[in-house]
């Protein structure tokens, strides 16, 4: 999954009173790429699924796909997409969080069940 950075340059009106996209736009770019490839294979699986459920996916070999949509559009699956990603590695975080809350208990157990 790559950073699109050009959305950062866009002129809309509406971004001008985005705080986020204000704190995007003061990043540097390695540091966006660096967040932005820390994302987990099965995230990417699922942002990528999920993408293609909105817009619509017909086989490539079959068909030559074009979508065509206007910048606000564009925007609103962009943010869906960024805020899907972002829910998805709390998730994520979480899953794991509470597997090795789940080791760290059953190892405590274990070793409690085998003292004399």
């Amino acid at each position: 999954m790559i950073f699109n950075f050009d959305f950062l340059n866009s002129e809309s009106q509406e971004q001008n009173y985005n705080t986020l996209m204000q704190y995007l736009r003061q990043q540097h770019p390695e540091v966006l790429a660096q967040i932005a490839s820390s994302a987990s294979p099965d995230v990417k699986q699922i942002i990528s699924q999920n993408v293609q459920g909105l817009v619509g996916m017909l086989p490539s070999g079959d068909f030559n796909v074009k979508i065509t949509t206007d910048r606000e559009n564009l925007a609103h699956l962009l943010a869906s997409a960024m805020m899907t990603g972002y829910f998805l590695c709390q998730m994520e975080k979480r899953m794991d969080l509470e597997e090795s809350l789940t080791d760290t208990l059953n190892h405590s157990l274990s070793d409690e069940s085998s003292e004399p």
